[in-house]
């Protein structure tokens, strides 16, 4: 049993000490489940809680699901996108709604275990501003994932300098301290596992056992983890960059190279012959990699034309809220958006000063 007096932070009267945020796309046929697993946990925590599901645009019975889980239990906050946005957005608008002192992200899927929830608790009162959980590979996950997730990991500290162990998911807990400086972040491009590390508070890491998902299949295709695995290592490093004058640079030399070896051919030997494949082979080479560099330079330009646009991140079309919210909830959710018009008007504002 954790009780409320334990609680580092006391929650202002009839606000939350616990929020549990929940992304879920298309996983109708799993909320139900879910919500049973999360009343053999919640209710034996004495303290106020709430859970916020956020809908990112499913095509299924999502919503319906939402809706009537919130009828049967009031605790319950919903939260609809107008589209799907992603994953991402979807954890970035629960931490937004979110109003404990504590939140814990997780996924609707099953996979990341509620009993787990207590654990994070006490690791949390205990000090910890960033409880972070670790899976252990279970054998039902592939050989290809586990070395393709390992090695993106690794390749991600390499290039960013923010170490992050392989096995961080997205099931973790959030001091409010934490949960305010990523909700006061503009950052576009949203990877929330690097920044919750780049932000470098304390942080204690408990294990967990992976689940089988309770049903359906994986939202996320080999097309959505390279997206995110992009996003994340060109949000927190410009080495890309650097390493494309890196490699411009050998790609010059060694195209002068064969220049001087040329013209020492033609010059001081009788066995120059007419190279046409090896012309073609060269400006190919040098081609190409042109337009890798081209590419992603071009990569960190858009990303700098959708920032400096302004325009919201998500658009929310429909929110239930729970018997816990306060007046001055909505008031609160709006001022955190960032809206195209607004910033706009700031930006004139700016030039004109």
């Amino acid at each position: 049993m954790i009780s409320s007096s334990q609680a580092i932070f006391q929650a202002p009267e009839n606000e939350p000490h616990l929020s549990i945020v929940i992304p879920a796309y298309n996983e109708g046929e799993n909320l139900e489940e879910l919500h049973k697993e999360l009343m053999k946990i919640l209710p034996q925590l004495d303290m106020l809680w709430e859970v916020v599901f956020v809908d990112d645009g499913s095509k299924d019975q999502t919503w319906e699901k939402i809706k009537s889980i919130n009828k049967k239990d009031s605790r319950i906050k919903g939260v609809r996108f107008s589209r799907n946005f992603g994953h991402q957005y979807a954890l970035f608008a629960g931490l937004i709604h979110a109003r404990g002192q504590a939140v814990i992200t997780m996924d609707a899927d099953l996979q990341h275990p509620p009993a787990l929830i207590p654990q994070l608790l006490e690791e949390w009162q205990k000090g910890s501003k960033i409880v972070q959980t670790v899976r252990k590979d279970n054998q039902n996950i592939s050989w290809i994932k586990k070395s393709t997730s390992k090695l993106y990991y690794k390749l991600f500290s390499l290039l960013s300098g923010i170490n992050l162990s392989s096995g961080v998911a997205d099931f973790r807990l959030l001091d409010r301290q934490i949960v305010n400086e990523i909700v006061r972040s503009k950052e576009v491009s949203l990877f929330l596992r690097g920044l919750v590390k780049w932000l470098g508070y304390s942080t204690t890491k408990v294990e967990y056992v992976c689940n089988d998902r309770f049903s359906g299949s994986s939202k996320y295709n080999l097309k959505k983890m390279l997206k995110l695995a992009w996003t994340g290592i060109i949000s927190f490093s410009v080495i890309p960059l650097r390493m494309a004058i890196v490699l411009g640079f050998l790609t010059s030399s060694y195209a002068f190279y064969r220049l001087i070896y040329a013209y020492y051919i033609k010059r001081f030997t009788d066995t120059a012959v007419p190279g046409w494949a090896s012309t073609i082979g060269v400006m190919s080479l040098m081609f190409g990699i042109l337009f890798i560099l081209l590419g992603v330079i071009g990569e960190y330009i858009g990303r700098i034309l959708i920032q400096v646009q302004g325009c919201e991140r998500f658009i929310v079309s429909e929110k239930l809220e729970s018997s816990t919210s306060s007046n001055h909830d909505e008031e609160n959710r709006e001022s955190t958006s960032i809206v195209c018009q607004r910033a706009k008007s700031e930006k004139r504002s700016d030039l004109q000063n």
